[in-house]
């Protein structure tokens, strides 16, 4: 690869339209989850979904780091800044997700809090070098991508003896989640006939882990890249298994991802997490072994710990549908707050704040097109 525009051809999306289309059963349905916010964002922003057939849809998964934090972590990030005065370095996406009584942190900033937005691990670890007076905690989020990064700023913090540094830990695992999507597929879940799997986070940990969706719940798989002819490809891809009845894992995304990934990256997170018993997902519930928490070794630097904090009951916003839409049970047309009092300069849920959230992407490329579609139907 040379340009990123070879993956945005306009000659070539019409090619692999005409063999989706071609290849595509009419008397069936196709049901591709794409796990990841990243391709829903691409399908939107470059009309994927319009290049497909009529009996193809795409569901949009719960790929989104900052959607799939539950509210009780919010709040008791909120309540870190509150009950401890620590100064609380964070990504841009949190500062506006709603908690509990639509709290966010930019409202905690507001009302006094130390919060600071920063754009990578090492700007944490700035803050608190700066200032070795003040207790700096990083807000450490999302799937395995963003995991190897917070084990590197531990380490450095170790090294360089930062005693004022800590991390609140909430990276989460892909797999489990992906298991737990299969499992509720149903008359009460979701459908799906194959799933489009996650290219950043199978850079980290590879092709292999994806083995069980084939075996236990006889789905296919393929790891798609974040381009518009990777989405493409891969939904070709899927229909062909799908069509001779095969049920593999394919990695469309080569140039990337390696069957055993990257091996340093997992090292690193290794050496510094473990696994927890049980961790909240927003739409997922309790999942056993979905997420990582800090080594007995790392104690000293795990947040959770050195500041222990009381929260309430956390509550989510009433009418917002975004843990149905996590689970590709609803969209977000289908919920009643989205685009009258929910959009994105007054979000009521994450899935409208994150910049890979499905109702995001509704709103910023398609918000209409449902519509617009039903009533050309209807004439």
């Amino acid at each position: 690869m040379k340009y990123v525009d070879e993956f945005r051809d306009r000659a070539l999306a019409r090619q692999l339209a005409g063999a989706i289309a071609a290849e595509a059963v009419p008397e069936r349905e196709y049901r591709l989850m794409e796990f990841c916010g990243g391709h829903t964002h691409a399908i939107f922003r470059y009309g994927v979904q319009d290049l497909m057939p009529p009996n193809l849809r795409f569901v949009h998964g719960p790929g989104c780091p900052v959607c799939v934090l539950p509210i009780a972590r919010i709040d008791q990030a909120i309540a870190l800044t509150e009950q401890h005065g620590v100064t609380l370095c964070t990504y841009a996406d949190m500062m506006r997700v709603p908690g509990s009584d639509r709290r966010s942190l930019l409202v905690a900033k507001a009302a006094g809090a130390d919060v600071r937005m920063v754009y990578s691990t090492q700007d944490a670890l700035a803050v608190a070098r700066a200032d070795p007076t003040r207790q700096v905690v990083f807000f450490a989020i999302g799937f395995e991508t963003t995991t190897p990064p917070t084990a590197v700023v531990m380490k450095q913090a170790r090294a360089e003896g930062l005693a004022n540094f800590s991390v609140f830990c909430n990276h989460v695992l892909t797999p489990p989640a992906l298991r737990a999507i299969l499992a509720s597929a149903g008359p009460e879940g979701v459908s799906i006939d194959g799933i489009l799997g996650p290219s950043h986070v199978s850079t980290v940990i590879g092709s292999a882990p994806y083995g069980f969706v084939p075996e236990e719940f006889g789905k296919p798989l393929v790891i798609a890249g974040f381009e518009p002819l990777d989405v493409m490809q891969s939904a070709l891809m899927l229909i062909r298994q799908i069509n001779t009845g095969r049920c593999e894992v394919e990695n469309q995304y080569r140039r990337a991802v390696t069957p055993e990934g990257n091996r340093k990256a997992q090292a690193l997170m290794a050496d510094c997490f473990e696994l927890r018993e049980s961790f909240e997902w927003r739409g997922l519930g309790f999942l056993p072994a979905s997420a990582l928490k800090i080594r007995k070794e790392y104690s000293d630097l795990d947040a959770e710990i050195r500041f222990p904090v009381e929260t309430r009951e956390s509550r989510e916003v009433k009418g917002c549908e975004c843990p149905a839409i996590l689970r590709g049970v609803k969209r977000p047309t289908d919920c009643k707050l989205f685009g009258t009092i929910c959009t994105p300069e007054n979000p009521m849920g994450s899935c409208m704040v994150s910049s890979e959230g499905a109702c995001a992407a509704y709103w910023s490329y398609g918000r209409f097109r449902d519509a617009a579609r039903t009533e050309g139907q209807a004439a």
